[in-house]
């Protein structure tokens, strides 16, 4: 295995680890918040740096330099590879993001401490393959929501449940396949808890009320850091992928397509706006499965790419209603707002991620969603249609309510309710991701095709890594 030239994994890992225990010590918010900045911008220095570094090297994964866990455990628990290596860095800008664009009146009620750690425990599943490392970190970095709904002394039972009965489906499973091994056809006893399981966690339909939930009590920030890497996709990618049989990705991808349509009919006819952004998420993260399970390089290609704007478009989209609520408390949307006039940016934003997220022409998502409907179509030709139906029906649900927030009557405020510098900052990067990966989308989905080439080989399919036709990128030289 090739080597990284620097630790920055570890690092990575270490920077907002160690930065959680210095800032849960320091009891002046303002003092916490800046603190927090300074670690979350070098914690994805370290992202990009691994990134940039497993690019150079031009190899099919590597690990760190001078690795502390290879000295410790006397094997290499973290690797970066072509699947993981743009998920890093997306990672550490969400958390980096959402403490910029946290302003003065949110800072007493966001946790900085448990959003480093939570930080911390993401980078580490996401540079984890080995599979108890997998599963061991995903139940770990349920832990932090639960603490701050204890401390704000919000209602638990609903996520404790539903995360509870993830961590022990997600081990029974593994602990099911470890006992039959890996030259055999696994049992419905090894493959449905994992199936359960990644459904638990992705919030498909029926058991995604501990998402709505978790928006309703939780800060909207820590709910959205909770949600948006999607951590469901990636152990269906690590644990279950290689392993499961046709019947078991078919279901997959059936329920997951029957979410995404509910989701988006569902989001249409929200009254409030977090519930909202809450359906508008689940319905794209299901596409996302649904775009893994058909298993043939568009598919999946379409998927990866799908993923890395889901991310961030949406992570832009939930920001953009985190900071009209910071300015008018609880967004309803039963009546028109009429914001334009005080917040014309957040505006902009707001309904450039909401439509980069649909996959509108121009921005990073167009090109993904293209390539997982063609994927869909190529494998069932009626998932094809309904996907096209799940994205329409999440557009009209972003335009109703842009309307609705911004337009249709006059807002008298006595305060200035213009956009801060720290969100006009947050604003602009977000844009110039999204705008930028939609008029050169080459290098991201050239990326995310040899992330697709190598889980198919995962699998041993037949012909996976040279599939003949419909080919959308060029190899390596």
């Amino acid at each position: 295995m090739s080597e990284l030239h620097l630790p920055w994994l570890e690092l990575s890992i270490l920077v907002p680890l160690l930065g959680a225990l210095g800032v849960g010590r320091v009891r002046d918010p303002d003092a916490a918040r800046r603190w927090c900045l300074v670690i979350a911008g070098v914690t994805l220095a370290c992202t990009v740096g691994a990134w940039q570094d497993f690019v150079w090297m031009h190899a099919a994964q590597a690990d760190d330099a001078w690795s502390l866990i290879r000295l410790v455990f006397g094997r290499d628990y973290l690797v970066i590879d072509e699947f993981s290596a743009p998920l890093l860095p997306l990672a550490g800008l969400l958390y980096l993001l959402t403490a910029v664009a946290t302003l003065p009146s949110k800072v007493r009620r966001f946790p900085f401490a448990w959003a480093l750690l939570s930080e911390a425990l993401v980078l580490a599943t996401l540079a984890c393959k080995e599979p108890w490392g997998v599963i061991g970190l995903l139940a770990a970095g349920t832990l932090p929501p639960y603490l701050e709904l204890r401390a704000r002394g919000k209602p638990t039972r609903v996520f404790a449940v539903h995360m509870a009965l993830f961590v022990v489906l997600l081990a029974g499973g593994w602990a099911c396949v470890q006992a039959e091994g890996g030259g055999q056809v696994h049992s419905l006893w090894a493959i449905v808890p994992l199936l359960a399981a990644v459904f638990i966690r992705s919030g498909i339909v029926p058991v995604h009320c501990w998402m709505t939930d978790l928006f309703e009590h939780a800060s909207f920030g820590s709910a959205l850091l909770f949600v948006t890497p999607i951590p469901g996709a990636y152990a269906a990618v690590r644990l279950v992928l290689p392993i499961a049989p046709a019947w078991v990705l078919q279901s997959i991808g059936m329920i997951s397509l029957f979410t995404a349509v509910y989701a988006a009919g569902m989001a249409l006819v929200q009254r409030e706006a977090r519930r909202f952004f809450c359906y508008i998420f689940l319905s794209h993260s299901a596409l996302v499965l649904v775009g893994l399970e058909t298993v043939t390089p568009i598919g999946l290609t379409g998927a990866l790419s799908v993923w890395l704007s889901v991310g961030l478009a949406l992570a832009g989209f939930g920001l953009t209603l985190r900071a009209l609520e910071s300015r008018t408390g609880r967004l309803e949307l039963t009546r028109f707002h009429g914001l334009y006039e005080h917040t014309p940016a957040l505006a902009v934003c707001f309904l450039l991620t909401g439509l980069a997220s649909v996959g509108f022409p121009g921005t990073f998502g167009f090109l993904g969603t293209e390539l997982l409907v063609d994927g869909a179509v190529e494998v069932y030709p009626q998932v094809g249609i309904a996907v096209v139906i799940a994205a329409a029906l999440n557009g009209i649900a972003v335009v109703q309510v842009y309307f609705r927030l911004f337009t249709g009557t006059r807002y008298a405020s006595s305060v200035p309710l213009g956009i801060r510098r720290r969100e006009r900052f947050a604003v602009l990067t977000l844009a110039a991701l999204i705008l930028g990966g939609g008029l050169l989308p080459q290098p991201g989905v050239a990326s995310r095709h040899h992330a697709a080439t190598a889980i198919l080989q995962q699998r041993q399919l037949p012909g996976a890594s040279a599939t003949p036709s419909r080919d959308v990128t060029p190899e390596h030289p």
